[in-house]
């Protein structure tokens, strides 16, 4: 316990890179988050990474870099963001921490994984957060989600034609998604150009993004919705990832 708050500052460093001040209450809650990752991970294997330094870098810094992209009046407005594919809760849980307005739904398909985040989420008296146990390509084809969202995000997930395929159908016409993504961002876009616009997307931007403890440049791809996605995708699960659009 000592040792993760005197290591603090490489959080409230890195945050302020951003332009977030973090305070103490949000501390408390990464801290919270950390230990009851670790505690967790012990039985169930939800991350390989768990040092403390690594954590901060890999899983809370990486999840806040976000907001290098997503308009933070529209969270404060209340926006609705999806997370699909959230994992332990990466990028969803950092960003509802610091951006409590914001309407975030978890998307998982690990039993394991959602079971942590509802119980992250019930110990930090989270609200506007829903966790959901399935996958994007049936959530994608219910009415209840599909077109619905402002923005959809996901982090190490699928390579981009996969990924659009997921993301697109969940945003309403005017909304944006949001992938995390590494050093082969351009390759990996320029490969998913006939599937980004077949879905009804357009890339808007790819922000490079420079984070302590990282040495290499990730980036932020940001594709907008500009058109309807056809009423045929996603496909039933399995099919974007065995036959990607071309």
């Amino acid at each position: 316990m000592i040792k993760e708050k005197q290591h603090m500052s490489l959080l409230i460093t890195g945050a302020k890179e951003m332009g977030l001040t973090l305070t103490d209450r949000h501390l408390e809650a990464f801290l919270t988050c950390y230990q009851e990752l670790v505690d967790w991970n012990q039985r169930f294997n939800l991350t390989a990474i768990t040092g403390w330094e690594k954590v901060l870098t890999h899983h809370f810094l990486d999840s806040l870099s976000c907001l290098k992209a997503l308009p933070r009046e529209e969270l404060a407005a209340g926006a609705r963001v999806i997370d699909v594919g959230t994992g332990a809760g990466f990028p969803g849980l950092p960003l509802k921490l610091v951006c409590p307005e914001v309407q975030m739904t978890l998307l998982e398909a690990t039993n394991k994984k959602v079971a942590f985040v509802q119980h992250i989420a019930r110990k930090l008296k989270l609200r506007e957060i829903e966790v959901i146990h399935g996958r994007a390509e049936e959530l994608g084809r219910d009415p209840t989600y599909r077109e619905q969202y402002d923005w959809a995000m996901a982090r190490a997930v699928a390579k981009m034609p996969v990924l659009v395929e997921y993301l697109l159908p969940m945003v309403r016409m005017g909304g944006a998604i949001l992938a995390q993504k590494g050093e082969d961002a351009a390759a990996e876009v320029h490969a998913a150009e006939a599937a980004i616009v077949t879905l009804g997307g357009r890339v808007q931007q790819l922000i490079p993004v420079k984070l302590r403890g990282l040495a290499e440049t990730r980036y932020l791809v940001v594709i907008d919705k500009v058109a309807a996605t056809p009423e045929k995708y996603p496909r039933r699960p399995g099919m974007p990832k065995k036959y990607p659009l071309r």
